[in-house]
């Protein structure tokens, strides 16, 4: 079940803290929602840059800085296949107790939610929705969409995919600790470019965090 605002306050859910996979929507087409027109969208890779959310999810507003608490970050190429568009690993997120992954709360459109599913390459099979529960950081729990890669291998980014992940994490004030631990990943050894696309949010992102 997704959960949906009719306002621009987040929910607050009295969900027990953890996961559960969302079968029976994985192509967001038969949405079993509460009232509204809007959801919340938990972004811990790409997405967490303003620039990058907004190429295919215009409708998507800044909510929250938050915490997916017992949650590790990873980089992997889903079905064992290098993303085109990025040159390397991409992030996913798998249960990990006592870690942490900070990311951003988006409150999209459910108009949107076609396109998020699509650049995250739901009907392939590369990443299946799920719901999680996160804290901000005044200790509020709130109910969201997210993204998870069920089969992939690991492989480190490349260094633009870093780039913007550090560029986002930077924007939107994700604790510094966690900053330097994004920082302190090591990229794999791509030297040419990516799309003029992602070359153009990368400036941009620079700009406005610097």
């Amino acid at each position: 079940m997704l959960l949906v605002l009719s306002s621009l306050s987040c929910y607050r859910s009295q969900v027990r803290a953890g996961v559960r996979w969302d079968m029976a929507n994985l192509g967001g087409e038969d949405l079993r929602s509460q009232e509204g027109e809007s959801f919340l969208y938990f972004a811990y890779g790409s997405n967490l840059l303003t620039e990058r959310i907004h190429l295919r999810n215009p409708s998507a507003v800044f909510c929250s800085v938050a915490r997916l608490q017992d949650f590790k970050l990873d980089f992997g190429n889903p079905q064992g296949k290098t993303s085109e568009t990025w040159h390397g690993g991409i992030a996913t997120i798998f249960e990990s107790p006592g870690d942490e992954v900070w990311g951003v709360v988006w409150k999209m459109n459910k108009s949107n939610l076609s396109s998020l599913d699509k650049q995250e390459g739901v009907k392939s099979g590369m990443y299946v929705p799920i719901e999680v529960n996160a804290s901000t950081q005044e200790g509020k729990e709130i109910t969201c969409r997210s993204y998870q890669m069920t089969n992939y291998e690991r492989a480190p980014p490349s260094p633009q995919y870093k780039k913007v992940i550090c560029l986002g994490a930077k924007e939107n004030g994700l604790p510094l600790e966690y900053q330097k631990k994004l920082n302190a990943i090591e990229p794999n050894d791509y030297k040419g470019k990516v799309s003029e696309e992602i070359e153009d949010i990368i400036k941009k992102g620079e700009a406005k965090t610097h």
